[in-house]
């Protein structure tokens, strides 16, 4: 568009000299000459002020031009202002979020993912596979084990615990713990018989060894033991289960309420969370999930196609039709821009006002310029036409006159 602005200048100055080297063989070449004339003069003076808005003309420095290099630090100042006194001042934000309904537009798109933009999934799952590869592994794995750790610090563990089995037993939901201990135990006695029998051979006297009553012994205890075991399996009611519970229900309520046995709970937790293997087991678990979420952010078809996807639809779904949840999300959302806005908007506006303060005058002019792109040769072409058309006005007055 600037060749085409100023080969329009220079056209006009071509038809200017032909018709003035004609301008006696016919009345109409006065008003070809008087347009491309007058066309010239303002073709002229509309690129003498576009260039002065971006750079000295001609590069002579002529007062009053380069506008926009030597005013870039009041533009970043003005631009930076204009973005908080717009945009980033919460009653404004808040105004401009109570008109979005973000909840039903989330809803509609989790319900229907695949009527939605797929430049838009594809966008969000490049964004997500990024993110997610930038992050410092070994400090991010340090920073959720220690958030992890101290979240589970500062749980009192021993009434959660009480109160946990309280209700098991309350509700027979701990019969199967305890049977599968019963199966344990019977397990456990049968792959220790011979060290049963070697206890019993080393404590008995030497009078039951040589008459080998301490056999008889051993299998008298291996026997009593077994049917112990199995009558506690197969009676709902044995008096051993009856201790059993009444030792579950005992323990239930130190849990809640002894001091001495909720101190053992908080010294075994945190004897745990010490131990390097429970540290390198937590940071398994976040490996597992950022691999997970890695796998589903390349793959975001396959993972709406799955559970998680009829699970994602199924919140859709509640999105649309819960008018209340839709209200409490968009007051969330609402409440977090307008505190955003509020805490980091004078940052924003400072980090606007430093970069451009930060440009040299030759990225801002390059960038500006870009910015208005064709407009700017437009004002030239356009001037160029209303040019000659006052030209051939003034031409026509001095003629009637």
């Amino acid at each position: 568009m600037r060749r085409v602005a100023t080969g329009l200048l220079i056209a006009m100055a071509a038809v200017f000299l032909i018709a003035r080297a004609l301008h006696g063989q016919h009345p109409a070449l006065g008003f070809v000459q008087a347009f491309a004339e007058a066309a010239m003069v303002g073709a002229l003076a509309d690129w003498f002020a576009v260039t002065a808005l971006f750079r000295h003309p001609l590069g002579l420095p002529i007062p009053h031009t380069a506008i926009i290099p030597r005013n870039k630090d009041r533009i970043g100042d003005q631009l930076a202002s204009f973005l908080r006194d717009n945009f980033l001042i919460p009653r404004v934000v808040a105004r401009r979020m109570s008109r979005l309904d973000l909840a039903s537009a989330a809803g509609r798109w989790l319900a229907n993912p695949t009527a939605g933009s797929k430049r838009l999934t594809r966008g969000t799952s490049r964004l997500a596979v990024e993110v997610l590869q930038s992050l410092d592994q070994e400090r991010l794995g340090g920073m959720i084990r220690g958030a992890m750790v101290q979240q589970v610090r500062r749980i009192d563990l021993a009434p959660v615990l009480g109160r946990a089995l309280q209700a098991a037993i309350a509700e027979n939901r701990h019969l199967p713990i305890l049977e599968g201990i019963i199966r344990w135990a019977g397990r456990v006695l049968e792959a220790n018989e011979t060290v049963v029998r070697a206890m019993v051979h080393d404590r008995a006297g030497s009078i039951l060894r040589w008459t080998g009553l301490d056999e008889t012994l051993s299998n008298k205890i291996i026997d009593g033991l077994n049917k112990m075991i199995a009558d506690m399996a197969a009676d709902p009611d044995h008096p051993l289960r009856g201790k059993a519970e009444e030792g579950l229900t005992s323990l239930a309520a130190d849990l809640q309420n002894d001091p001495a046995m909720r101190g053992k709970i908080e010294a075994l937790k945190t004897e745990l969370l010490e131990n390097p293997a429970m540290q390198d087991w937590i940071n398994g678990l976040w490996e597992q999930a950022r691999a997970a979420m890695l796998r589903i952010a390349r793959d975001p078809e396959r993972m709406l196609a799955g559970g998680v996807g009829d699970a994602l639809k199924q919140l859709g779904q509640t999105l649309q039709q819960d008018v209340r949840l839709q209200r409490t999300i968009n007051r969330f959302v609402r409440r977090a821009a307008v505190g955003a806005a509020a805490d980091y908007g004078d940052t924003i506006v400072k980090l606007v006002s430093e970069t451009v303060h930060s440009w040299d005058a030759d990225t801002i002019t390059r960038r500006l310029e870009n910015a208005v792109g064709k407009d700017l040769q437009f004002i030239r072409i356009n001037g160029t036409i209303v040019g000659g058309l006052v030209g051939l006005l003034i031409h026509a007055i001095d003629l009637a006159l």
